[in-house]
């Protein structure tokens, strides 16, 4: 029996690599011998480039950089295959590195983002993939385009900063200065949200208020933004509303494919190309995947719907474990995951759970695998 082991995190108590562990442990002990391969996975979200680095074999590489509020910090992000990179912008420009009583989205930029994308660069990378999730940022993307040599001017000719607050200020936008490498360069965008830059489902009526915006700066900053999507459209002849994702990460998301050709895709099927799944699974007779939450959600992205999706299209059954099964689980079961267990054997609280995790795993996965032999018994 070979099998392939490739769960997301359990965020909070495991990480992929702790369920891979588990997993292989399990399995040893009710099927001696078997051969057990595990992938670190991730959705685009927290602990995508440890994921992918651990996965394909990658290196870790660290920058200084500036964090939302323009503070120096170090910024870790992957490299994989010599010339690939795998970019978190959270680490960089996440909404967790600015303290709580100092979020604004007026006064935080992206441009730390851009200064990641620009060790990359001196580090020969000419394929660039950037997870742009967990934003602390409504900057449209000025503040990374700005580190990557593009320049936005006010009416007046003045340079503008490149934080939220300078969207309404937005005249002109010089691109002249980009950074030469970008133009033999493949970007893609790790986007599982479908925001258009404005209006009622855009970048800041949707994710400002999360980031520390009141309900006034909220219109300061939507009529920002909508006046830097007409100077958009007015100098490159594109409209962000329609672009899919546009407002994803307060902007970047716009930033990124207007200005550096990005390709939106899929997190977990960026994740999913860059460690090689589709070869490494076709070696496994049986596939284990999970989350932490298996309901409504996970077919919105998540790596159980990525796995699922994979092992179906090559014919390989594939089983979910969970660490909790709420409203609409059973959705997952319409995307190549043929049965779905949880973790949790009988009352408890979340914090127990959470404490616990490790031995209800381990507990459940051995149930699971004990299942799974019985029908393979059946079948004899």
């Amino acid at each position: 029996m070979k099998f392939l082991f490739a769960s997301d995190s359990f965020k909070g108590s495991l990480t992929s690599a702790q369920t891979i562990e588990l997993l292989t442990k399990a399995a040893g002990e009710v099927f001696p011998g078997c051969e057990c391969i595990g992938l670190p996975v991730a959705d685009g979200g927290e602990g995508t480039v440890e994921a992918v680095v651990s996965a394909a074999n990658g290196k870790l590489a660290a920058a200084e950089v500036h964090d939302p509020l323009m503070k120096k910090i170090n910024a870790v992000y992957g490299i994989t295959d010599g010339n690939k990179a795998i970019i978190e912008m959270s680490a960089a420009s996440g909404l967790p590195l600015v303290p709580e009583h100092m979020r604004n989205p007026m006064d935080t930029t992206t441009y730390g983002t851009g200064e990641l994308i620009l060790d990359a660069l001196d580090h020969g990378c000419h394929d660039i993939s950037v997870a742009i999730g967990g934003s602390a940022t409504n900057d449209g993307g000025m503040g990374c385009m700005k580190a990557l040599g593009i320049r936005f001017l006010n009416k007046d000719g003045r340079e503008l900063s490149g934080f939220g607050r300078d969207l309404s200020e937005t005249a002109h936008i010089d691109t002249s200065g980009l950074d030469r490498r970008l133009y033999g360069c493949s970007i893609t965008v790790m986007c599982d949200v479908k925001n258009p830059l404005c209006g009622i489902n855009g970048a800041t009526r949707t994710f400002a208020k999360q980031k520390g915006a009141s309900p006034e700066i909220i219109e300061r900053l939507e009529n920002g933004m909508c006046n830097f999507r007409d100077i958009i459209k007015k100098e490159f002849g594109i409209d962000c509303d329609m672009v899919e994702g546009a407002g994803a990460a307060g902007g970047l998301g716009a930033a990124l494919s207007v200005f550096l050709s990005g390709k939106m895709q899929s997190g977990i099927e960026t994740v999913l190309q860059l460690i090689d799944f589709d070869e490494k699974l076709k070696r496994a007779d049986l596939v284990i995947t999970g989350e932490g939450c298996a309901d409504s959600q996970s077919i919105c992205g998540k790596v159980m719907q990525g796995v699922g999706i994979h092992a179906k299209r090559l014919g390989i059954p594939c089983i979910g474990l969970a660490g909790s099964l709420g409203s609409g689980a059973e959705m997952i079961f319409d995307y190549g995951i043929s049965s779905l267990h949880c973790i949790v054997d009988r009352p408890m609280t979340l914090e127990y759970a959470m404490t616990n995790a490790e031995a209800l795993y381990y507990n459940a996965a051995v149930r699971m695998f004990r299942t799974i032999r019985a029908g393979t018994e059946i079948i004899q």
